[in-house]
C-alpha cells in the first residue's frame, strides 16, 4: 500500500494485521486445502471426479464418466451444500461425503 494510513503509519499498520491474523482459526489457504483435501476423499470413495474448483467459494462440479451429476460445495458456515441442477435447491449436509451422497451417487462395487 502507498496511500492512507499504511503510508504514514507502517509498524502501528503492520501490528494491526498480524494482530487479525493471529486471530483467525485458519488462513483461507489453510481452509481451502482441508477442504480440498475432505472433498477428495469423498470423490475417491464414489469415485466421481470434480471440475475445475471455485476457491473463492469452494464449489466444483462432480463428473462421473464424463457426465455432470451435481455442484458440491462449502459455504460460510462451514456447511458442505449439494444440488442436481444449477438452479435448484441446496441440500446441507455437516460433511462431503453426506453432501455427495445427497446428489444420489453410490457407491461403486468392486466385481
Amino acid at each position: 500500500m502507498t496511500h492512507g494510513f499504511a503510508r504514514f503509519n507502517k509498524e502501528p499498520f503492520k501490528a494491526a494485521v498480524a494482530e487479525v491474523k493471529a486471530s483467525l482459526p485458519e488462513t483461507p489457504l489453510e481452509r481451502n486445502e482441508r477442504l480440498h483435501g475432505e472433498l477428495e476423499a469423498a470423490c475417491n470413495k464414489f469415485e466421481i471426479q470434480t471440475g475445475q474448483i471455485d476457491w473463492l467459494s469452494f464449489s466444483t462440479r462432480l463428473y462421473r464418466d464424463g457426465q455432470c451429476i451435481g455442484l458440491v460445495g462449502c459455504n460460510a458456515q462451514g456447511l458442505w451444500y449439494a444440488r442436481r441442477a444449477q438452479l435448484g435447491c441446496n441440500q446441507f449436509a455437516p460433511t462431503a461425503e453426506i453432501a455427495v451422497a445427497s446428489l444420489g451417487v453410490r457407491l461403486t462395487v468392486a466385481a
